[in-house]
């Protein structure tokens, strides 16, 4: 059927970044033009600079306890890794613009949404269990290959020189570490298959996990109810028995956490819908850079779609890491020269940072006549495609078609655009998005570039850049940004009039645009628009078919 299209209103939103813990904090940062960024040294001292989060989960302790019994927030500080905890500390924010809207999701059951990813997963959690699990197999392996609990390794140490030939091509024993010197490259990896080799002809290691299949097959009997606890007891006395008896180190697979389950890319929107006790569908959208406009998209489809009246959508990265800077660095994405790389520059690279950003949006007739007020600007439209093409350069075809999508999509004349935020990672992409936009929009567009503020989350920063324009242009004003003309590359500088730069800049016009392009090709526009001060949601509807059949 053909109806009145729902128009969106964000009635809730929550910041975690560089130098930000919250929402406030953020916009106050937004009006210094100077970098958040710092140096990283997670290799020891090096020469890259990240966005590490400010954040102190303690600030939400007391919401917590007020909800739910003393040892929740305890559980949730001891299992929760920082990809999560970014994510429920930006979402308790987004609760505190409307007061009552709490308790409106949880009533609004089925037609509550949650959208909410990541594009990284929890990087950090996880290096630190298989980390933990990797000392501990080398552990376990090198208990069972003493000499004492393998006779046939221990002969083969005794042998001399021809013996020790006849056995290695026998038995297809790999090279001694030893005699590769630890200084030889080549060592961990004989090392590791030096002790794989030999734990398997271990005697004592299969008569310790005889023993254990034994303890392991008892039943639970024939009561469930009342045998279940007994027998978990009786098989951890029993190993512990065991292991005293050997005298052998924790099992490798002891040594892997439940954390590593806890952390896993869909428990930010699982704990989300916990906390908030949201019954509704809860999704964990991922789409690598582009991540936050497709959460967006989902949650305003859903609402369009008569779906839903409420989506919580949103993004959250863990902090940086190691793997994440060095994954970034091997794709030459990011800059290592210890200095701010900005975009539109020296085309140096990016820089990686974490933390979240969490939005509430809604059917704005519905939560208005409930007297909930918005923050920011109107969703008018938002579009996702690929480039089917590239997994890390951007194509020129995508990113455009997915501009003008949006636009079809908000009902918005390309003329109408008064500012658009760009992706503009720092690298020579950055020049062909530039052709891009104006190919599409009035090179009179005031154009921003936020990454050599707060850097690069993968997925999250979408929604920082989102919400810095929208935090701005309700108050008629772009924030600065860390940018001046002598800076700016060559073959970009005869745009500089086109670019926000460190200056605030005033704004005319309604209409706001936001593209981001993601690992492995994927774009994501969202075209925003400007309140009336004293506009109701109801009045000028869009009529579209296309949305609501």
């Amino acid at each position: 059927m053909t109806g009145h299209r729902k128009r969106i209103g964000i009635f809730g939103w929550g910041v975690v970044a560089p130098k930000s813990p919250d929402i406030a904090s953020f916009e106050r940062n937004l009006m210094s033009a100077e970098s958040w960024l710092e140096p990283f040294n997670g290799f020891g001292p090096d020469n890259f600079l990240v966005g590490n989060p400010r954040f102190d989960f303690g600030v939400y302790k007391d919401w917590i306890g007020e909800r739910f019994e003393p040892r929740k927030y305890a559980q949730l500080e001891a299992k929760m890794g920082n990809m999560v905890k970014y994510a429920i500390g930006a979402f308790i924010q987004s609760l505190q613009q409307n007061p009552g809207i709490e308790e409106k999701l949880q009533e609004l059951g089925p037609q509550t949404h949650i959208y909410v990813g990541t594009g990284l997963g929890d990087l950090a959690t996880n290096f630190r269990v298989g980390r933990d699990y990797f000392r501990a197999q080398r552990r376990w392996k090198r208990f069972w290959c003493q000499e004492q609990h393998n006779p046939l390794l221990a002969g083969f140490r005794a042998a001399g020189q021809t013996d020790r030939d006849r056995m290695r091509q026998e038995l297809g024993v790999p090279v001694d570490p030893v005699e590769l010197g630890k200084q030889d490259e080549r060592y961990e990896e004989a090392v590791d298959e030096w002790l794989d080799f030999w734990v398997r002809k271990s005697p004592s290691l299969q008569d310790y996990l005889k023993e254990l299949r034994e303890i392991e097959a008892q039943g639970i009997g024939e009561d469930i109810d009342k045998g279940k606890g007994s027998v978990i007891r009786r098989k951890a006395s029993a190993r512990k028995k065991l292991k005293a008896r050997y005298g052998c180190p924790l099992e490798p697979w002891n040594a892997v956490e439940a954390n590593l389950l806890w952390n896993i890319p869909n428990i930010p929107a699982a704990q989300i819908s916990m906390l908030g006790r949201i019954t509704g569908p809860t999704i964990a959208p991922m789409a690598a850079c582009s991540g936050f406009g497709t959460a967006l998209k989902l949650g305003v489809s859903a609402i369009r779609h008569g779906e839903a009246k409420a989506a919580v959508i949103g993004m959250t990265d863990p902090e940086p890491h190691p793997l994440t800077v060095g994954s970034f660095f091997a794709a030459r994405v990011v800059s290592q020269d210890g200095q701010v790389s900005k975009p539109f520059t020296g085309m140096r690279g990016t820089h990686v940072s974490g933390g979240a950003c969490i939005w509430i949006i809604g059917d704005a007739d519905y939560f208005r006549d409930l007297g909930m007020k918005t923050v920011g600007l109107e969703i008018l439209g938002a579009a996702v495609n690929s480039d089917a093409d590239h997994i890390i350069t951007p194509s020129q075809e995508g990113p455009r078609a997915v501009i003008q999508q949006s636009l079809d999509d908000a009902g918005v004349e390309p003329d109408e655009v008064a500012t658009w935020d760009m992706h503009a990672t720092a690298t020579p992409g950055d020049w062909t998005e530039l052709q891009n936009i104006l190919s599409v929009v009035p090179g009179a567009t005031q154009l921003t570039a936020r990454k050599g503020s707060f850097g690069h989350g993968m997925s999250v920063c979408g929604g920082w850049e989102l919400t810095a324009q929208h935090l701005g242009f309700a108050q008629g004003i772009l924030h600065p940004v860390d940018l001046e003309e002598e800076e700016l590359h060559p073959q970009i500088r005869p745009h500089h009039d086109a670019l926000v730069r460190h200056e605030l800049a005033e704004l005319e016009g309604r209409v706001a645009g936001k593209l981001n392009m993601g690992v492995g090709g994927v774009n994501a526009c969202v075209i925003s628009r400007l309140w009336e001060s004293d506009e109701s949601p109801s009045e000028d509807p869009v009529d579209d078919s296309r949305e609501e059949s």
